[in-house]
């Protein structure tokens, strides 16, 4: 029982309405902050004052990248506080932070495109334009994934709300109420190895950063497919029904294609994060008919 208050309480300070409402005042402050130091620190490295390796302080328009990332910060906190609220919520944010990466890697490559009639043949400008087209696949694919994403009949969550799924909801909290200091933990040490990387080039901090989008993010969807089988397994505690064990092992799958997208650059990056999120929204789709299925079963029992 002490447990069980420890992490409700940790629960309510890390992932409640008024924490979430703070934590986007604070990173809006931050994302405008960073924008501004990675301007300037542009600038210094163009006057030769300071001395930056990386990509991202050679053309001011980099520096949009700065606060994306701190927009993404937030979505990774978002994504965990849907995650005992709204499973389908909380598979949408991963598809939303997959599309933000791609418009965070627009803005980066934006300062390195070469404009010419060899477009096609030149591969960070061939990389641009799978990206726009990507990006606005993905945002018509949420488009539809949120639409069909549904809420329960009321006479359907009355059917379901036992013991068990109220066991399953505290579960799903103190999931998501472990994974904020995970989470924290690593972004701070990602962060951290790559600031030391930036200043010191020559050193061997132990990490790759081959590639700047996958920094913190491959991790991250590593610790997702972890959880997700983690809730997977915990759900047969209180369901069996096959449409909804089929739904979230689908989810598994499009998680894990998310994260195999980070080990491949160019054209099958962009067509893995794709099949993901079709694949999920096929499973969202055919899972709701089963849904209707199920609802069209309990009006006719009750009718008899």
């Amino acid at each position: 029982m002490k447990v069980s208050a420890f992490f409700e309480n940790l629960y309510h300070r890390f992932l409640s309405e008024k924490t979430k409402e703070k934590g986007e005042s604070l990173i809006l402050g931050i994302a405008i902050g960073s924008f501004i130091i990675h301007l300037v620190l542009i600038f210094l490295s163009d006057f030769g004052i300071l001395n930056l390796q990386s990509e991202l302080f050679q053309n001011p328009i980099s520096a949009i990248y700065t606060p994306f990332s701190f927009i993404l910060v937030y979505e990774v906190y978002l994504l965990v506080y849907y995650l005992p609220k709204s499973f389908t919520t909380y598979i949408g944010k991963q598809y939303e932070i997959i599309s933000l990466i791609i418009i965070r890697r627009l803005f980066k490559d934006l300062a390195t495109l070469e404009l010419s009639s060899d477009w096609f043949q030149i591969k960070d400008d061939l990389q641009f334009s799978y990206d726009l087209v990507t990006s606005l696949l993905l945002f018509l694919l949420l488009l539809f994934f949120y639409k069909n994403s549904k809420k329960q009949s009321s006479k359907t969550i009355k059917a379901k709300f036992t013991k068990e799924l109220t066991s399953f909801i505290r579960f799903k909290k103190i999931t998501a109420t472990i994974l904020v200091p995970v989470l924290i933990g690593i972004a701070f040490y990602t962060l951290g190895s790559w600031a030391f990387y930036v200043i010191s080039p020559e050193s061997n901090t132990g990490t790759s950063f081959k590639d700047i989008n996958a920094i913190f993010f491959d991790e991250f969807f590593m610790i997702l497919i972890i959880v997700d089988v983690i809730l997977l397994l915990a759900s047969f505690y209180y369901t069996d029904q096959f449409h909804k064990v089929i739904r979230n092992s689908g989810f598994i799958v499009s998680t894990i294609l998310i994260r195999l997208s980070f080990s491949v650059e160019g054209l099958m990056n962009n067509l893995l994060i794709l099949a993901a999120a079709v694949f999920g929204l096929l499973i969202l789709l055919i899972h709701n008919q089963y849904e209707k299925s199920y609802e069209n079963a309990l009006e006719h029992q009750d009718d008899e």
